[in-house]
This record gives structure tokens, C-alpha cells and sequence, in this order.
């Protein structure tokens, strides 16, 4: 018997021989539940035992009995107002610490619900960091009391000129304690030296005139938007036109404030500064910024996270991770740069955008998505890359985790984010918290889309509108 846990556990063993666990109508996981942490296991682990007499979970910690409910309800098969789990005995932990989920909120804007049901979702999968992508060329999200005029002038816009948005300083806290209530860790992105025209509606001053290559003329012609204009809202798609005045002191200031204030409002331990597609900026002005910027950042008593282009900068801060979005086959020395965050003594995070990057299209004239990133990315796809393999030199221990990215060119409501994100963000899941491809009999293709598959009923039941996709045997939904 295979059961419906996503992503598969360490070790599982079932007993079809034998009886389930029967809940009385209208009984809770809650209410049944023999819950109990005995400290001293791998952190964020479980043990769970299920017959017919009832459930006993063990954990090392508070999260580990919060992932092992998330189990149990995957395990739930409903009988009117009652509901049962088969007989199992599983032994779980997490292969990577750091499972994430990047959600940008800045090329359109979600209100304080919509992210706190996108929370909902990954903790579901066992995910444990949302990381959020506050700021690009077409507007600033976040209230800084620092820099009232980003909020006032730079949060109004949207791709396509939809309506923007900007979270205040109690919408951010609400998002954080959400997520700390689920064990998710809030990761904020305020991305440079680059995608920082939005800036330039609040500080002209501090940004360059807009660099306008054939590559940005051609995004322009293919998904309008226009053409980027110094002092001007961008609604477009282009990338890679703007950049923050590196050798103005005031720059620095700038940043000082942002992240100084951005470092008070976030428990958590990082803040990512983004780093990627810096194509306005020379590359001696971008190894002179990120260098400071990363160093800023430490000082702060933060762990920078830059995206993997950072890794050309000798004077990166040493504690600085790296995050890949290169292929599963790196081309153009992205590979390279990510391994200097290594030989640094650092660690990456893997988000290759052909497997984890849920904003591509899952199949061919698939109405949202883009294809950028090597044509559609289907399930399989999504599901069959190792991180161990994926780039030379970057073995299990420089791997800090596992993130899968959402960007939202083509997305507007929680329903786009559901029919985009589910279920390839099983998959990446899967990727995060499972053992290595094939060190299991779960951790295949064939058991993923079964065990995927029978969990259409629980997704259909919490209003996650996911995609039906053909790969997946969805006769249990």
C-alpha cells in the first residue's frame, strides 16, 4: 500500500494486515493525538505510530510534532463525520534545514491574507522559510520609517498597471508571527544593486538613468509594458536595465537605513539583498557594492543572502549564502559563481529556475506561466533533479537547502498561485526534506505521483485550487 505523505519520510513502514485508527465523529488529530517532545533527536524530527488503538507522536522539538500533523491529516480518509489513518509507523527528519519558498510581491502586489494562505500551503509541504521578494523596478512594498517616500511614491504600480500595494510595519509583523506560529522563518528581499528603477520614484538621486539594451527593446515589443523612463513607473517585464549609483556615498546611506530598519522589524537570521541580473552596473561598481553591502548586512548581526551572480565579488562577506537560479545543467559560469560561495566556507541555496521555478508554464499554452526558463517545466520535471548532483564541487554539507521561487509577471490572485504552485511545490518540497533520489523506495517518480495524486481530496477540501496536471494519477481526488 502506498500512502499519501508528500514529501515521502525518512522511513515508513505500514501494516495493511492490520486494524486503523478509527476517530469518533466530530474528533480532532487534537484530540486523539499522544503528543510528546523528548529533546536530543536531529532538530525538526518526528516519530509517528498509528493502530487501532491510537496515534503516538514523538518529537525532538515543537516543530517536529507540527510536521508530524501535517503527516496525519495526509494520511486522514474521511467516513462522514468520522475519519481514520491506517496502521504506519514512520521515522522522519529533515534532509536540509533550510526548505523554502520565495513568493514576489513586488511585480504584484498580495494583501496580508493571500500571503498568510500562501504560508498555510508551504507548511503544509513542510517548508520552513518564506522568502519574500519585496522590491523590483516595478515597486517597493515594504513602510520604512526611515524612507517614508518609498512607501508614498513607489508602491502604486504593478506589471501590466494593475493596482500595487505596500505592507506597513503591522502588516509585516502579522506576516512574520503567521509564519512563526507554522515554525516559517520570514526571509526579505530588498533587491541591488539592480531592479531598483522603483527606487528612483522616491530618491531620483540615488539611481542611474535607465539602460535600455536590444534584450529590454525586445521584452518591450513581446510583452509591452513600454520602454522604462527615468521618474516613471515601469509596468513591464524587461530586466536588468537599472542600477543604484554605486560610487555616491549617499547610496550607502540609503542602504544603511533600509536594511538597519528591515533588520529591527525580522526576527529571523537573514536578509537577502538580491545581487542578480545587475546588467546596468559595471562589473567592478557591482563587486565594490555587494562587497560593502554584504559586509553591512553582517554587521547588522544578519546573515546576508545574495542571489549566486554575488559570488564574482572577492571581498564578499564570508558568511554571505549564495542562492543558485541557474539551470540544472549551469551554463554560462553561473556554476562557477555559485562554487565561490563554497570555497568561501558558506553554502548555497539550490532554486535551479528549469525544475523549481513554479512561475513557468507546467505545459504548453498553459494560460499563465512564462517559458524562459528551457520551454514548460513539468511535474516530472520539477521532481527529477538530485541537489547533490547539481553542481560540481557542491556537495550535501555546502548545501544549506532547498527553495522553490514564484514570480508573478502573469500571476494576480491566491487562485493563480495555486494553479501554478501545486503540485510542482510538492515536488521541490519533496526535494527539501526527503532522502536523496533513489536512497528510498518513495523517493521515486513513480511513488511521488501516486503519493501526489491521492492528495487532490485534501487540497480540494483546504480551497487549494491546484492544477490537474495529466502526469499525475489523480483517481483518489
Amino acid at each position: 500500500m502506498t500512502l499519501a505523505v508528500v514529501p515521502a519520510p525518512a522511513e515508513m513502514r505500514t501494516d495493511a494486515a492490520a486494524a486503523p485508527f478509527t476517530a469518533a465523529p466530530g474528533s480532532t488529530i487534537e484530540d486523539v493525538v499522544s503528543f510528546r517532545v523528548v529533546p536530543g533527536g536531529p532538530p525538526e524530527s518526528y516519530r509517528l505510530r498509528v493502530d487501532g488503538t491510537g496515534i503516538e507522536i514523538t518529537a525532538a522539538d515543537e516543530a517536529g510534532l507540527f510536521y508530524a500533523v501535517q503527516t496525519l491529516e495526509q494520511l486522514q480518509t474521511f467516513h462522514g463525520d468520522s475519519w481514520s489513518i491506517p496502521a504506519v509507523e514512520i521515522a522522519d527528519a529533515p534532509r536540509f534545514g533550510y526548505r523554502g519558498l520565495m513568493l514576489d510581491v513586488a511585480r504584484h502586489f498580495f494583501d496580508v491574507d493571500t500571503v498568510k494562505a500562501v504560508i498555510d500551503r508551504a507548511a503544509s509541504l513542510k517548508l520552513n522559510r518564506l522568502h519574500l521578494h519585496l522590491s523590483d523596478d516595478q515597486a517597493w512594498r515594504i513602510a520604512l520609517a526611515a524612507r517614508p517616500l518609498l512607501a508614498e511614491r513607489a508602491s502604486a504600480s504593478a506589471v501590466g498597471g494593475d493596482p500595487g500595494g505596500c505592507y506597513t510595519k503591522a502588516d509585516y509583523a502579522e506576516i512574520v508571527r503567521h509564519a512563526a506560529e507554522r515554525h516559517m522563518t520570514v526571509v526579505p528581499e530588498i533587491d541591488m544593486p539592480g531592479h531598483t528603477h522603483a527606487v528612483g520614484l522616491a530618491h531620483p538621486e540615488l539611481v542611474e538613468d535607465p539602460v535600455v539594451s536590444d534584450a529590454v527593446q525586445d521584452a518591450a515589443a513581446r510583452f509591452g509594458g513600454g520602454l522604462p523612463t527615468a521618474g516613471e513607473p515601469y509596468t513591464g517585464f524587461a530586466v536588468g536595465f537599472s542600477s543604484l549609483r554605486v560610487g555616491d556615498e549617499a547610496t550607502y546611506d540609503f542602504v544603511a537605513d533600509v536594511f538597519g530598519e528591515l533588520a529591527a522589524m525580522t526576527p529571523g537570521p537573514y536578509l537577502h539583498f538580491g545581487g542578480d541580473e545587475s546588467l546596468a552596473t559595471s562589473d567592478d561598481d557591482f563587486a565594490v557594492f555587494v562587497a560593502r553591502v554584504s559586509q553591512l548586512i553582517a554587521d547588522l548581526g544578519k546573515t546576508p543572502i545574495a542571489w549566486h551572480e554575488a559570488g564574482a565579488a572577492p571581498r564578499l562577506d564570508d558568511t554571505t549564502i549564495g542562492q543558485y537560479w541557474g539551470f540544472t545543467t549551469p551554463t554560462a559560469g553561473m556554476d562557477e559563481k555559485a562554487r565561490a560561495f563554497v570555497a568561501g566556507g558558506s553554502q548555497l541555496i539550490l532554486s535551479p529556475a528549469d525544475a523549481v521555478y513554479l512561475d513557468m508554464k507546467p505545459e504548453a499554452g498553459f494560460p499563465l506561466g512564462l517559458e524562459w526558463a528551457d520551454g514548460p517545466t513539468s511535474v516530472r520535471r520539477a521532481y527529477e533533479w538530485e541537489p547533490a548532483d547539481l553542481i560540481d564541487g557542491v556537495g550535501e554539507n555546502a548545501i544549506l537547502g532547498v527553495e522553490a521561487a514564484l514570480w508573478t509577471e502573469t500571476v494576480r490572485t491566491l487562485h493563480d498561485i495555486d494553479t501554478l504552485a501545486f503540485p510542482r511545490l510538492a515536488a521541490a518540497a519533496e526535494a527539501a526534506w526527503s532522502p536523496a533520489t533513489g536512497a528510498s523506495a518513495l523517493r521515486t517518480w513513480e511513488s511521488f505521483r501516486t503519493r501526489v495524486g491521492r492528495l487532490g481530496p485534501l487540497w480540494a477540501r483546504r480551497g487549494i485550487r491546484f492544477h490537474r496536471s495529466s502526469e499525475i494519477d489523480w483517481s483518489a481526488a
